[in-house]
């Protein structure tokens, strides 16, 4: 296990045009990232980019000297998402993260080792074994697990076995048959009009009092407030993490990365507040609510 954290750049969760991806890539490719995630894993309606863009895009930043991990959807509901998730599984070049139970089988049949992503719930020792028998190199913990749950799941883990931390970025939170962005225009699911392209980083709930609460990205739910554990960092590496994640967003990215970068590498980074859509929170990382803002 490395001492000192890699910095990975997790799957865009939000839908971009085709130019904004390829653009955005291109940058990724120059950014201080070890390991890349690509892929669709949130609604198989955002076709921006084929199943071929996205081995293309593997190839580039692969000579570029990234590590590439293929991502593959949260929540299947169609053969055809079952054909691409069989496409991927059997790519035979690229790494590939499982982000539901269906993809772990697949994997575990080629024989070949994989990822878990953080909707896969593995909660506790006993899972991380099971799987780790079965080929999973690295696991990313749940977001809502604590740092007291990952240092119960450091000292048990398998040896070998890779844990990854979602360190910043709109947290996903829960997936639905409906699309909420859809049904917010009032408009049906399957004539969407493709509304979350005005959205890049998911369009804001408010409460009632106005207060922001949740952002609505498709089919999937995530958080108004931006994760930020860029100030665990010292802390994510006495806990022995090998990598941090930080999730993309429209923009600022390369800042973000270079911050966790120069985290890293003992200097001392910029606050991170002013490039996010609203703000920061670190509850679930102290075992409180997510949206919490909590100091160490």
């Amino acid at each position: 296990m490395s001492s000192n954290p890699r910095l990975s750049l997790g799957p865009n969760l939000f839908y971009w045009s085709r130019d904004d991806i390829f653009d955005f890539y291109a940058e990724v490719a120059e950014m201080p990232v070890d390991i890349v995630y690509l892929g669709e894993t949130v609604c198989s309606k955002r076709r921006s980019l084929r199943t071929e863009d996205w081995f293309d895009l593997a190839d580039r930043l692969s000579s570029a000297g990234k590590e590439v991990v293929l991502s593959t959807l949260s929540l299947l509901e169609a053969e055809s998402e079952m054909l691409t998730l069989r496409h991927l599984c059997e790519n035979g070049r690229f790494l590939v993260e499982a982000n539901d139970m269906g993809a772990v089988q697949l994997l575990i049949k080629q024989g070949v080792p994989f990822v878990t992503g953080p909707t896969v719930n593995v909660y506790n020792p006993a899972t991380l074994q099971v799987l780790a028998n079965k080929g999973l190199k690295r696991w990313v913990m749940p977001i809502e697990l604590s740092k007291e749950t990952l240092a119960e799941m450091q000292a048990e883990r398998p040896e070998g076995m890779e844990t990854e931390i979602f360190a910043f970025g709109r947290m996903p939170l829960t997936l639905s048959a409906r699309c909420f962005t859809a049904r917010s225009h009032n408009l049906p699911k399957d004539d969407c009009q493709y509304k979350c392209l005005d959205y890049p980083d998911g369009r804001l709930l408010s409460t009632q009092e106005k207060k922001p609460f949740l952002a609505l990205n498709g089919i999937q739910t995530v958080s108004s407030l931006t994760c930020n554990l860029l100030p665990e960092t010292a802390e994510m590496k006495r806990l022995g993490v090998d990598v941090l994640r930080i999730s993309p967003q429209s923009q600022h990215t390369g800042r973000i990365v270079e911050a966790f970068h120069q985290a890293l590498q003992d200097e001392t980074p910029p606050p991170l507040d002013r490039y996010v859509p609203l703000g920061t929170c670190n509850g679930y990382w102290h075992g409180d609510a997510g949206m919490e803002r909590l100091k160490g």
